[in-house]
């Protein structure tokens, strides 16, 4: 007989609810949840294909073991025995920074992936960390860091109240959004142009987002930053700064003009390929505006000058009085957020504490780039011992980071290497041990990471729609009894590691006198916590200590697990708040407009006024029924506008001799690959345009519909060696690419 199910969609950042209907085990269909306090109904292709990801007949469902060479089926117990016997040898021998650790975007998309690797991250003792972020939105948690004193302080537009949103390197249409949580992204942008607000798109692509817009600008790629300063030395030239409010929480105006003197409309127009008429249009068409909000994205993100782009971001909407604004751009304040501490300074930022080992990258936000991992494991030096050991987890690095087939071979070279993945792909193929996690409607799901960029402050959790097959464990338990087995505690039961973080937790809370737990008794509080486990516990832990959490009953009215459990389509904790200036962790408790390593970058940019790409050059682009290199095995996700092609302008396309459908070489610096050709005026003249997460055609791995038509993968045009300076992000788009059409 069938029923349904509640279920919160784990396959984007929109985190949309479901209403999954069951059939026993199986998902035989799933629909937006109308009565869901968040998304209200909405679904997109991705949610709509959640049954078919969640039965995919490719999805791993015991542990593989690698034996004699070969990976083979084994039992969780053989499993763990394997980690830490392969594990252990490495950090007794070699310290613990021989033990890399690879977290993939996925893990923002679990309670595991929210609640274990930073415990198996302090645990190990590793400097070898590496993630999807130094491929991603590292640059917005640098520049954050350094404004605000906080990285994972990122201010969201206020979309549903702004009346003039400008959009630089984002395709919300397509991506559903992206350091911005929100479902129904589209139709919040409809509603923003229905109540006679702005929309303005800055993209070299004329995207669906674009063909949105009221003002689309064709900006050249990779000059997002010379673009944002120029609007920013408008805002100076014409007085159109307005601070209001803000203007006691900032400091560093005054320096900030004459940082940016040089950054005329005339001076960047050719750069950019932008006139300075249009420039001085954005400039004054967001200090008019009643309200207004500046977003970037990825686009803006993975260039040369990504930090300083996105510290533009915020520079705009701070000197037109935006920031922290309703209807600009606001804190979000999630609920599982630690209690906040009083407003004052912090301990500000700081970048380079440490630096990789070949080629010196400085570490940010405790991380060092992803493009560096292959020279990492493959490059011996005097300054410490290569990386010999690896846990990956929800981790493809080999198609997400640049070179690949370096990093393939790298990983071949590894003494041991666990991956933690429902698939054996690309990455996990390489490993000595594959754990995979059941599939999502087997598991709970609250978005730690995801609510804290929310466009609405809400709560939701949904338990495992189906219960775990017999025998399999939860993710959760997976991954404590991972970080067991790689730090010596093998055999300990893997509830050990949810209640040592419970009683640190509320050790370190009742010392805190901002914290309802001060001076209380720490064991009579986790006494009080309830849930069916170890993260349930956990999860009801972070909601009592939070903003609107019941502190353990100083606020009787405020949230639990218990009353979670009660509201199925969750809580709705009203619209996004001024909050400054409690979050900033400053070192002055200000926002600080011109932080010493922005200044310090400002003549890179300066330089890049001259610069001139002299042929084409490449840039992604993301498409709706796809998150990276995730679901290209889900059949019903791979059809339609998903596919694997070079866009190329027809002006390029006639001057080359390349036809539509014609198949061409594409030459980067690290590599080539042989691609069709797919001829639209989307894409702007002198730039071409390839999807990522493709390239499904190594052996050894079990992704059969993937393999069908496995396209290619971008990322193995680079080479690695072109990053963002101050934050490590690898350089994906605007990089120069030749097209080859001889046989």
């Amino acid at each position: 007989m069938s029923r349904t199910a509640l279920r919160i969609c784990p396959l984007c950042e929109a985190t949309c609810g479901l209403t999954l209907t069951l059939d026993g085990p199986r998902v035989t269909a799933a629909r937006g949840d109308r009565d869901d306090v968040f998304s209200q109904g909405f679904i997109c292709p991705k949610g709509a294909s959640f049954g078919a990801v969640d039965a995919d007949p490719d999805r791993l469902r015991a542990p593989l073991v690698r034996r004699d060479g070969e990976l083979r089926e084994a039992s969780w117990e053989e499993a763990f025995d394997a980690v830490a016997a392969g594990l252990a040898p490495v950090v007794e021998r070699h310290g613990p920074h021989a033990v890399g650790v690879v977290l993939g975007n996925p893990n923002v998309h679990t309670v595991a992936g929210g609640l274990y690797p930073s415990v198996l991250l302090a645990a190990l003792g590793t400097r070898s960390v590496f993630t999807a972020s130094t491929v991603d939105q590292m640059p917005k948690h640098v520049s954050s860091g350094l404004l605000f004193g906080d990285a994972n302080a990122i201010p969201v537009p206020d979309l549903d109240r702004t009346d003039h949103l400008l959009l630089i390197g984002a395709n919300p249409l397509e991506s559903n959004g992206s350091l911005c949580t929100a479902p129904d992204f589209p139709g919040r942008l409809k509603a923003l142009r229905a109540r006679g607000g702005t929309l303005t798109v800055i993209d070299p692509r004329r995207t669906r987002t674009a063909k949105l817009a009221d003002r689309h600008v064709p900006i050249r790629p990779g000059t997002d930053a010379l673009l944002l300063a120029a609007v920013a030395h408008v805002l100076f030239a014409e007085g159109l700064t307005d601070l209001g409010v803000l203007a006691p929480h900032v400091e560093g105006v005054s320096e900030l003009r004459a940082a940016l003197r040089d950054f005329t409309p005339e001076a960047v127009a050719a750069a950019c390929d932008v006139d300075a008429a249009t420039t001085r249009a954005l400039a004054r068409e967001l200090a008019a505006a009643p309200t207004a909000a500046v977003y970037g994205r990825i686009g803006s993100c993975t260039v040369p000058h990504g930090t300083l782009a996105s510290w533009l971001v915020d520079v705009l909407n701070t000197l037109t009085g935006n920031l922290d604004r309703p209807g600009g751009a606001l804190f979000p304040q999630a609920a599982t957020d630690k209690s906040p501490r009083p407003a004052g300074p912090g301990r500000g930022f700081a970048l380079g504490r440490w630096h990789s080992r070949v080629s010196g990258h400085p570490e940010a936000k405790g991380e060092l780039p992803l493009s560096a991992l292959a020279e990492e494991i493959d490059t011996a030096t005097a300054e410490g011992e290569p990386v010999r050991a690896l846990v990956a987890i929800a981790a493809n690095p080999v198609l997400s980071a640049p070179d690949g087939a370096r990093l393939d071979k790298a990983l071949g070279s590894l003494d041991f290497m666990v991956s933690v993945d429902p698939y054996l792909n690309e990455t996990s193929r390489h490993a000595h041990v594959v754990l995979p996690p059941p599939p999502p409607a087997q598991s709970p799901h609250h978005d730690f990471a995801l609510n804290t960029l929310a466009v609405r402050h809400q709560v939701r959790y949904t338990r495992p729609a189906v219960p775990l097959e017999p025998g399999r464990p939860a993710e959760t338990e997976i991954l404590a009894r991972l970080i067991l087995a790689a730090t010596g505690r093998h055999g300990t039961d893997p509830g050990a590691v949810d209640a040592t973080v419970i009683a640190q937790t509320l050790g370190k809370a009742v010392t805190e006198p901002h914290s309802p737990a001060y001076g209380r008794d720490p064991r009579a509080l986790a006494a009080l916590l309830t849930g069916a486990d170890g993260p349930e516990r956990r999860l009801d832990l972070m909601l009592r200590l939070g903003p609107y959490g019941d502190g353990f009953g100083v606020r009787p009215d405020g949230l639990t697990l218990e009353k979670l459990l009660a509201q199925p389509h969750g809580i709705d904790l009203g619209p996004l708040r001024p909050r400054l200036p409690q979050p900033l962790k400053t070192r002055s408790g200000k926002v600080e407009l011109l932080p010493g390593p922005i200044a310090g970058d400002l003549p890179r940019l300066r330089r890049a006024l001259a610069e001139r790409p002299a042929g084409l050059v490449l840039i992604g682009r993301r498409h709706l029924r796809s998150n990276n290199s995730w679901m290209h095995n889900i059949p019903a996700l791979t059809g339609g506008s998903n596919r694997c092609t070079l866009h190329l302008h027809p002006e390029d396309a006639a001057r080359l001799g390349v036809a539509d459908g014609a198949v061409v070489r594409v030459k980067g610096a690290g590599g080539e690959v042989t691609v069709p050709a797919e001829v639209t005026d989307a894409v702007r003249p002198g730039v071409v345009s390839l999807p990522h997460g493709w390239g499904h055609d190594r052996p050894g791995t079990r992704l059969a519909h993937a393999a069908l038509d496995p396209g290619v993968n971008v990322n193995q045009l680079l080479d690695g060696s072109l990053l963002d300076p101050l934050s490590g992000n690898a350089v994906l788009n605007g990089v120069p690419v030749a097209l080859d059409t001889t046989p």
